[in-house]
């Protein structure tokens, strides 16, 4: 066996197969896993596009709050807010939660 023969290989080579780059071991898993894939990249466009527009209406709530001499933050809406994605995620959905009231409404 000279140096530049190699035993087969239970994987295949760089970009030669479907299933690389979803870890699947057919190629109809393969497939199945790129859709679905393909379907979360999408959600995520959706996801991010929602957040943004959260974040929108967020600084309009803000801003005339503020304008009226309220507080630029309202707790107690926060609260319902955390308990909402909490009995809806469980204990991430607090921390999801956390996350979008921090984007919407900046660190307090």
């Amino acid at each position: 066996m000279t140096a530049t023969t190699t035993a087969p290989s239970t994987t295949a080579p760089t970009g030669t197969q479907p299933g690389e780059r979803t870890g699947a071991r057919t190629a109809e898993a393969a497939e199945l896993i790129t859709g679905a894939r393909e379907r979360i990249d999408v959600l995520d466009d959706r996801i991010i596009g929602l957040v943004q527009e959260r974040m929108a209406v967020s600084a309009v709530i803000q801003k005339e709050r503020i304008a009226s001499g309220g507080r630029r933050v309202s707790l107690s809406r926060e609260m319902e807010i955390l308990a909402t994605y909490r009995d809806a995620l469980g204990k991430p959905g607090t921390a999801l939660a956390m996350t979008l009231l921090e984007l919407c409404r900046g660190r307090i």
